[in-house]
């Protein structure tokens, strides 16, 4: 072969290795067209009414997302709007009022305006075979039985002065909880002759209470808002934990709890 003809094939086994080496070479440092997947852990700040249903759909959020892992705190509203407002680490904020969720927003903690996802009302919840024979709101306020009602602060407990009022009745409570789970755990365990708590709750009790409705809840329904909170250390998995609350998926989970349509 020829000089001329040796350094032609040269040439093109040089050129050929090149263009080898330059698609290999975009394909591995060519970016990603679709968003990044959420991981990390995400911390949900919830009142202590979506105990029994939120953690089912972080359950799924984390199935959906290998690498995920979702934690929550539950306590009263009230509470957990004072931890965000001090700079707890915390990524979603869900309210069962739309006032504790202002205390949020008025300080500039939301990233962008709160969603309503749910509603709730109160229950009158009774010991399993109702042994003070409650039969109504009225019984709350009779000073013999032993009645426990969440603090004023606290959703449940606004809600429930906002009832008494519409029924014209002064409530003699004996105790008043954090929280409207504590309230009905005092139920559960026989300490009170009622409580009022949310429908919610005492679905979640099975058989362990009896609820009595209560017409005057009807003027005290609340509302529940959700937030991505501003200073999220996981922005990204809180707008996917917030979509799934607001999916159908997430409405009907809410729905299967007892909570109503917003």
């Amino acid at each position: 072969m020829s000089r001329r003809a040796l350094l032609g094939t040269a040439l093109v086994l040089v050129l050929v290795l090149a263009g080898c080496g330059g698609s290999a070479g975009g394909s591995a440092t060519a970016p990603s067209d679709g968003p990044a997947e959420p991981g990390g852990t995400l911390t949900v700040f919830a009142a202590a009414s979506l105990t029994d249903v939120f953690p089912g759909l972080g359950e799924q959020l984390e199935a959906d997302h290998p690498g995920l892992d979702v934690r929550f705190t539950f306590a009263g509203s009230s509470a957990l709007a004072t931890q965000v407002a001090q700079g707890a680490p915390a990524d979603v904020f869900a309210s069962a009022n739309e006032s504790q969720m202002a205390v949020v927003t008025e300080a500039g903690l939301a990233d962008g305006e709160p969603q309503v996802f749910a509603a709730n009302v109160l229950q009158i919840a009774v010991p399993a075979g109702n042994p003070a024979g409650v039969t109504g709101l009225a019984d709350l306020a009779r000073e013999e039985l032993t009645i426990a009602v969440c603090a004023p602060q606290v959703p449940c407990g606004a809600a429930a002065e906002d009832v008494f009022a519409a029924a014209g009745l002064e409530a003699a409570p004996d105790t008043l909880e954090e929280d409207v789970r504590a309230a009905l755990t005092k139920v559960e365990l026989g300490e009170v002759d009622a409580a009022l708590v949310y429908t919610t709750d005492v679905t979640a009790a099975g058989d362990a209470v009896e609820g009595i409705d209560v017409p005057q809840a009807e003027r005290a329904v609340n509302d529940y808002p959700i937030a991505v909170l501003a200073d999220a250390p996981n922005p990204q998995a809180a707008a996917a934990f917030v979509e799934l609350v607001r999916s159908d998926q997430g409405q009907q989970a809410l729905a299967d709890a007892g909570f109503r349509t917003p």
